[in-house]
């Protein structure tokens, strides 16, 4: 509770409710926040009329829009289109057997059970219980029978199967809008405005009653009676009679009374016009001021929630409760951007349009100073304590200034001054324990060396003794009067007039840093923009703190230290970090209404309070329980969803195989936290798998069964119990034993035919192979007499001739000579498919001599090999080039009255070809094959052709052969050969 349930504790309780009333009565007075949610947050509609918490622990929320239901995180939304009868859902009940039962403005019952809301058209029994009238109360008795009471003098009860309904005759005292309750004798009483009635023998009596409730709204049953609101004030009615408790004041009860609540030590009445807590002994607290409240109930973590017509409120229990300070509580200004405490128990707090705000935490008076240049000190962005000279130095993006800290506050201000009047632009100061103040400026870093004077110049400073150039982002004294600071360059120190680039050394120092503070031990943290938290001691990074280890955000905006603990805000939250033996321990405070989000300037930590400068004021609340390690969030399946058809919840599920997906949702209940991880695995000794997903969905699972398992946590808890269910997938028709049988045996049928069209083939195509090599054959005989063509021989035997007869014996003998070792060649390459590259080139040399021997100075040739080639090794088809190299000569050469050149170039094409080029400076095979009136074509170079043809078609990689004219005059043959391995 806020206060206390205990009676025997009143004075506690005085304590609690003092924080919230008398402060109230002071100079300045703080507000108890109230979380709010409407539709920004996931609601309905903002028009609210009941709430209920079932037993998981749920939420619902009645409202003109449909239902809701709310987890702490998520609201889950309910209407017509999921089955209610009626979007207009009036009140909630929930009985023994966990449904939830719906009170629609049309008169239609319905209820949500194991994830499906059943209504009269999927459940007959349901017709039964239509009362033509708004079901205004509900009953379960000890026999586990229904009881609705209506607004239309009807009262109905239901045992699951048959339903009776009972009408008053008497045209005075009727049933309408009556409350219905067992008593301690297990008898079914009702009470309306005006009336009481027993049941008995199957039919209500009229009963005589000195007080009568306001509505059946102002009824609450607990277990020791009844309790009711009547026009003097409170009621109990028990086995030992009707006693008045409590009187309350008469305007109260006059002004629309919503659903009203109470428990040991409190009663809550809300109205339109707010809502009111008050103890028995009169003594009462107000929130909600001008809203209509329909109903206040407490959740099992002693909140209060409030029910209006513009959302709903959370009233949190007192030990964690937030408090602020804003405009609507006196404060000038709501955006703080600064806060520090002084030794005299005082807030200073910077705000914008030249303003710090003084609060006296003792005496709760209030004192705001005025700066006398607003523009200049628009925003106060940073407050420092010297404690040396009680002072107080303030500082805005374009100025800084001190004004005196004794008690009470002087409005004496010094301002700091360039002594030539030179702009400067103050991103961060700091202090030391002597005299000293230094400036992180966009121009660098700047010391001055007697802060009681507040002067400095530009002009007199120098680098590297107290000033350092560039632009800077924070400076910082520890406790050994060391100067830290941070700049585009990184991180330095500036100790004993030595400069320290610790950002040489460590890259991740070059990163941004906006805040640094020093622990206890010595160590320097300071806070990354994107980084986390580094921990800096003895020359060298010792940790770094960061998302993974359990930081709200990586981008830390400020620090403060109080005994071992470094506290940090972000943009998503506030973390304490513990030091353990160096070892941190990172703790979140779970902002879960979003007050503190992305609205966190500056922070201060009390011994037990922590402060908070927002855009929205001052926030602070007692820290230390909040913090601790919490319970475990008990976490539901919420529903199950098999190729887009909803499950009923069951704890197993037998599912036909998937076809699209299936999707589980579940759910963590923490009305504490927002900041919920969830992890799931789907066989017992599986891994877990962590997610802040509230939604699996599966789409590859095979037949079989899985045990699905979730549970949950938040930021300072372990894992919780996991939730479980069955999955059984069948198997798909394909996957039967029947079906695997026949595939089975038609693979059979089809592994037979296939191989015996393979053996066939593979016969045929040897057949093939067998052929083509005989014909292989027969054309390298064929080219073998095309090489030795008539004309050839006949003009070597003329050469041989000639010579003989001019008596010149040597020449004769050595184109004989030279002719028989062509024969030779000739001979033995006739029987090889390849030859070595170096046969080949010897083959031609002869060849060519032989023929540079009949043309004179009319013919030349040159043969070029790449010195990396290996000619040894090197394999190609035998009398494969002969036949080009002639039809050069012939073709090319020998048309030209000045004769020609034929150049053979051998070299790599790539890692896998060898390029073979035959280039002639002739006529050009363009002009050759005009000439030729008859079409006549080399029948050796046919020959070669069709060899290439065949071998292409035997060999894995082909031989490619391409002739071409080189320009106006030549020609060019390239021929790429493959390597062979």
């Amino acid at each position: 509770m806020r206060y206390c349930k205990v009676k025997n504790k009143s004075a506690i309780w005085l304590i609690g409710f003092l924080l919230i009333i008398l402060n109230s009565l002071s100079t300045f007075a703080q507000t108890v926040y109230l979380p709010h949610y409407s539709t920004k947050d996931g609601l309905p509609s903002n028009n609210c009329f009941y709430m209920l918490q079932d037993q998981k622990g749920f939420i619902w929320i009645a409202t003109d829009a449909g239902v809701s239901r709310f987890d702490g995180a998520v609201f889950e939304n309910f209407s017509v289109d999921d089955g209610l009868p009626d979007n207009q859902i009036l009140q909630l009940r929930e009985d023994s057997k966990g449904r939830i039962w719906f009170m629609a403005l049309n008169g239609q019952l319905s209820y949500f059970l194991n994830g499906k809301i059943h209504n009269e058209k999927n459940n007959s029994n349901l017709k039964d219980l239509n009362f033509n009238g708004v079901v205004v109360s509900f009953l379960e008795d000890s026999k586990g029978r229904l009881w609705f009471g209506t607004n239309n003098n009807v009262i109905g009860v239901w045992d699951g199967t048959k339903t009776i309904k009972m009408v008053s005759k008497d045209s005075h005292f009727k049933y309408q809008n009556a409350y219905l309750y067992e008593d301690h004798n297990k008898h079914i009483k009702a009470f309306t405005n005006i009336a009481a009635f027993s049941y008995k023998n199957g039919s209500f009596t009229l009963t005589h009653q000195q007080r009568y409730p306001l509505s059946y709204k102002t009824i609450y049953q607990r277990r020791n009676g009844i309790y009711f609101l009547d026009k003097d004030g409170l009621n109990h009615l028990s086995n030992t009679g009707l006693k008045q408790m409590l009187p309350i004041d008469q305007k109260l009860l006059e002004s629309n009374l919503g659903y009203m609540y109470m428990n040991d030590s409190e009663l809550w009445i809300c109205n339109e016009t707010g809502v009111k807590g008050m103890r028995y002994d009169g003594r009462s607290a107000s929130f909600l001021q001008g809203v209509n409240v329909n109903q206040v109930i407490e959740d099992r973590q002693d909140n209060l929630w409030f029910t209006t017509k513009n959302g709903i409120y959370k009233l949190p229990q007192l030990k964690d409760q937030l408090y602020t300070f804003n405009r609507e509580d006196g404060l000038n200004n709501s955006m703080i951007k600064s806060i520090l405490k002084d030794k005299y128990n005082r807030l200073w707090l910077g705000a914008n349009n030249g303003i710090i705000n003084i609060l006296d935490l003792k005496t709760k008076n209030s004192v705001q100073i005025n700066l006398p240049n607003p523009e200049q000190y628009n925003v106060i962005k940073q407050l420092v304590l010297d404690k040396k000279n009680a002072k107080v130095f303030f500082a805005s993006d374009y100025g800084l200034g001190a004004v005196n800290s004794n008690y009470p506050v002087s409005k004496d201000f010094k301002f700091l001054r360039e002594t030539n009047n030179n702009m400067f632009v103050v991103k961060n100061f700091t202090i030391d324990t002597t005299t000293k103040l230094t400036l992180s400026m966009s121009s660098g870093v700047v010391i001055i060396n007697d802060r009681n004077k507040l002067e400095f110049s530009v002009l007199k400073y120098k680098e590297q003794q107290d000033f350092f150039r560039d632009r800077s982002y924070r400076v910082f004294y520890d406790k050994g009067q060391n100067l830290w600071f941070s700049n585009i360059s990184g991180l330095s120190e500036f100790n004993h007039n030595k400069l320290n680039k610790h950002y040489e050394k460590y890259p991740l120092l070059t990163k941004r840093i906006n805040d640094m503070r020093q622990l206890p031990d010595g160590s320097i943290a300071m806070a990354t923009d994107g980084y986390g938290i580094i921990i800096f001691k003895g020359g060298k990074i010792t940790q770094l703190i960061d998302y993974k280890r359990g930081l709200s955000n990586n981008i830390i905006n400020k620090l403060f230290v109080r005994d071992n603990n470094l506290w940090a805000i972000s943009n998503t939250g506030i973390n304490r970090i513990s030091f353990n033996k160096e070892k941190a321990i990172v703790s979140a405070f779970d902002d879960v209404n979003g007050i503190l989000s992305d609205n966190l300037n500056d922070l201060y930590i009390d011994k037990d309070t922590a402060y908070f400068a927002t855009n929205n004021g001052l926030v602070y609340f007692a820290y230390n329980h909040l913090l601790q390690t919490s319970q475990a969030p008990k976490v539901y399946i919420t529903a199950v969803v098999n190729n887009r058809q909803s499950l009923d919840l069951n704890s197993s599920f037998k599912l036909k195989p998937i076809e699209q997906s299936l999707i589980i949702n579940y759910s963590a209940i923490d009305f504490n936290s927002k900041n919920i991880s969830y992890r799931y695995r789907l066989k017992n000794n599986g891994n877990w798998i962590e997610t802040k997903n509230r939604r699996l969905e599966l789409s590859s699972l095979e037949p079989g069964e899985y045990i699905f398992e979730v549970s949950a946590k938040n930021q300072n808890s372990n894992w919780g119990e996991p939730a479980k269910i069955k999955l059984i997938l069948e198997k798909k028709f394909y996957q039967t034993w029947w079906f695997i049988g026949a595939l089975l045996l038609l693979g059979g049928y089809l592994i037979y035919v296939i191989s015996v069209a393979i053996t066939r083939r593979q016969k045929n195509k040897e057949q093939e192979q067998l052929l083509l090599k005989n014909k292989i054959l027969m054309l390298e005989q064929q080219a073998l007499q095309a090489m030795m063509n008539p004309h050839f021989v006949f003009n070597v035997m003329n050469s041989i001739q000639h010579y003989i007869n001019t008596k010149n014996t040597s020449s004769a003998n050595k184109v004989l000579t030279g002719f028989a070792r062509l024969i030779r060649k000739n001979l033995e390459i006739c029987t090889q498919s390849y030859i070595s590259l170096e046969e080949e080139i010897n083959y031609l040399n002869l060849y060519l001599n032989l023929e540079k021997n009949r043309f004179g100075e009319k013919f030349h040739f040159e043969i070029h090999v790449d010195p990396q080639i290996d000619k040894e090794e090197t394999m190609i088809p035998s009398m494969l080039l002969q036949p080009y190299i002639e039809n050069a000569i012939w073709h090319g050469i020998m048309p030209k009255e000045e004769g020609g050149t034929v150049t053979i170039n051998i070299s790599e094409q790539n890692e896998e070809t060898l390029l073979i080029r035959i280039i002639d400076d002739g006529i050009g095979i363009d002009n050759s094959l005009a000439a030729k009136k008859d079409g006549h074509q080399s029948k050796g170079m046919d020959l070669t052709k069709e060899r290439i043809n065949l071998l292409n078609k035997i060999e894995a990689k082909s031989i490619q052969l391409d002739i071409k004219q080189h320009g106006k005059t030549g020609t060019i043959v390239s021929i790429s050969i493959p390597f062979t391995p």
